[in-house]
């Protein structure tokens, strides 16, 4: 159905948000008050969905994410079926919160483990959840001694953007290969704490001049809206045939842009009973709205 209203051929990877439950309320969370929502993929429908994209597709890679993609009972099901059966390239974002036990199971079949973290110490802390730090610090040093490579993500805020760099020396200590830093948007509960927003965009200046001086062992890539400007540099979406990614949320609903995400912008939809991709037109979906993708550039 993707193919035949917008002509898109080609999906390189699908982000798979198993389900909404998590177990952080993270002040930043564009989920919002959904986390407290049953809606999930049961191991069956994420493994139908995977296996749709790869056949109309070509998708050759998946994200796991949720939520938190290990509180889900069925998450190695879900990953052999990725790796095993489907071949995919298999990526998992968590907040490596008590996660020993199941990486240990999964690991062979992790291509990548991406932990998010949103400052050092009692700053990450008091965004996430009570020794979540210490947490994901041990889940990283567990997947480097698991032989499985490892990235991390930040969402650059009021309160975390002068330990950035800080940060990324920590990570690259733990032979962790790239920091993914966002900007942070206010949907969900950020809409809640408007104080952690960055509302001088010469910090974002700083952020970057920062990097660029530090002698970092590890690769920082940005959203390019951590810019000078502030706001969306990035061109809205032309007629393409081929697209980096798509998201599908716990419901089914899918979405092309990530500054989509959280907006309930969605004009496509995974039917799970009927295993279909279909098109649900509005006046707020991403397409009618020409919502811009975000764009990523190195540090």
């Amino acid at each position: 159905m993707i193919r035949e209203t917008i002509g898109i051929r080609k999906i390189e990877m699908l982000y798979l948000q198993l389900l909404y439950r998590c177990n952080f309320a993270c002040k930043h969370c564009f989920h919002g008050e959904r986390l407290e929502y049953a809606d999930a993929f049961t191991a069956e429908q994420a493994s139908n969905l995977m296996r749709l994209m790869q056949q109309q597709y070509a998708t050759e890679a998946v994200t796991l994410l949720g939520g938190e993609p290990f509180v889900h009972k069925d998450l190695p099901r879900v990953v052999r079926y990725a790796k095993h059966t489907l071949g995919l390239t298999v990526e998992i974002c968590s907040n490596g919160y008590r996660i020993g036990p199941r990486l240990r199971q999964i690991a062979p079949c992790i291509d990548l483990l991406r932990i998010s973290l949103e400052g050092v110490g009692t700053t990450n802390d008091l965004i996430r959840r009570a020794g979540s730090y210490a947490a994901a610090m041990e889940s990283l040093a567990l997947a480097r001694d698991l032989g499985v490579q490892t990235g991390a993500t930040l969402t650059v805020n009021r309160y975390n953007i002068t330990e950035v760099v800080e940060l990324a020396g920590t990570l690259a200590a733990l032979d962790v290969s790239q920091l993914k830093l966002h900007q942070l948007r206010p949907v969900g509960n950020a809409t809640h704490h408007p104080d952690m927003l960055v509302t001088d965009a010469a910090h974002y200046v700083r952020l970057r001049a920062q990097l660029r001086d530090a002698q970092l062992g590890i690769e920082v890539i940005l959203d390019e809206d951590l810019s000078e400007n502030g706001t969306a540099i990035c061109a809205v979406p032309t007629v393409r045939h081929e697209i980096d990614r798509i998201e599908s949320d716990p419901r089914g609903a899918l979405t092309m842009s990530c500054k989509a995400v959280g907006k309930d912008s969605h004009a496509f939809w995974y039917d799970k009973d009927a295993d279909e991709i279909t098109y649900r037109p509005s006046a707020n979906d991403e397409l009618t709205l020409a919502i811009p993708d975000v764009v990523y550039g190195n540090a």
